[in-house]
């Protein structure tokens, strides 16, 4: 098959295969191949930004074991309430349900240890200093998660993931970097009023009222702050792949989620005939995958996949 432009991007890191949003998952992440590695962001009470799925800590660490009298009124731990040193005395481990069941049954030892929260600016240091080393240009794909919380806290995403880009070279409308966010709010102030050039992708959910952001007239508002967007992949199924031709027609990317060997979506038998369907029938841009060893594989076959593989332009 031939080498195509197509990305592959790690969706928090290669979680298909250790936990989530943690150093090692990342550097498996990069030397499985992918384009560009994917954080979710949320702020510490301190203005620190940390890789973590959302703005608790209860479903993705020991924090109700560590600090057992810190939850709010709701019976969550909020990273918001922590400052980034208190957070470093947490194990990350293996997602679990409002149950304390795993959400991945089949996924890494959930009692495992060693595994601690990241930083931002440790990711980043890692993606420098492994593109140093293998010659690769692989970048980074932050989600600002609940940006109008953090607003409320105080505690604004917008200005300390600019500087922090900016800080480490992610500047302008060529940096191999997509800010992502299901805020248009978000979006919209990072490129309208804090005049940022960097790509930016519009997240879309399956709901009734993100509906209405998938007409022409929801594309063409979209179009006029971001670069592309990165659908719930169900959308593109429903309209038998228009979504992808109504976005590229306004010069919209298309970077749909989630790809998951263990979640697959109905008819295909695994994960390698999902994704090829995605990227070679439907012609997405690229995907957000736990697995992004399949995906690259996929589009570039051994003995080109991994660590040294040379990065593409996009």
């Amino acid at each position: 098959m031939a080498v195509t432009d197509n990305i592959v991007i790690a969706h928090r890191g290669a979680s298909g295969y250790l936990p989530e949003h943690t150093l090692a998952g990342y550097a498996m992440a990069y030397a499985l191949g992918a384009d560009y590695i994917e954080p979710d962001l949320v702020s510490t009470r301190d203005g620190e930004l940390i890789c973590c799925h959302d703005i608790h800590l209860d479903r993705t660490t020991d924090v109700a074991m560590r600090y057992p009298g810190r939850a709010r009124g709701d019976g969550r731990w909020y990273a918001a309430d922590f400052t980034l040193a208190e957070i470093k005395t947490l194990q990350a481990r293996e997602r679990v349900d409002e149950h304390g069941a795993r959400v991945f049954p089949g996924r890494f030892d959930a009692n495992a240890h060693g595994f601690a929260v990241p930083a931002f600016t440790e990711l980043l240091d890692l993606i420098a200093a492994l593109n140093r080393q293998s010659g690769r240009r692989v970048g980074v794909y932050p989600e600002t998660k609940s940006p109008e919380f953090h607003g409320a806290e105080g505690l604004a995403l917008e200005p300390t993931l600019l500087a922090t880009l900016a800080e480490y070279g992610y500047t302008g409308p060529d940096a191999r970097v997509f800010v992502q966010s299901f805020s248009p709010t978000n979006l919209r102030l990072m490129r309208q009023e804090m005049s940022s050039e960097l790509p930016m992708i519009q997240l879309i959910g399956d709901t009734a009222l993100e509906a209405e952001w998938i007409t022409p007239a929801g594309l063409d508002a979209i179009a006029t702050y971001a670069n592309g967007i990165g659908p719930d992949k169900s959308l593109i199924v429903a309209g038998n792949g228009a979504l992808v031709h109504n976005a590229h027609e306004r010069g919209l990317l298309v970077h749909p989620y989630t790809f998951r060997a263990d979640q697959l979506g109905d008819g295909y038998p695994d994960l390698a005939a999902e994704l090829a369907a995605y990227y070679f029938d439907y012609g997405v841009d690229g995907v957000f995958t736990d697995f992004c060893d399949v995906a690259v594989q996929l589009l570039h076959p051994a003995p080109t996949a991994g660590f040294m593989r040379p990065a593409r332009a996009s």
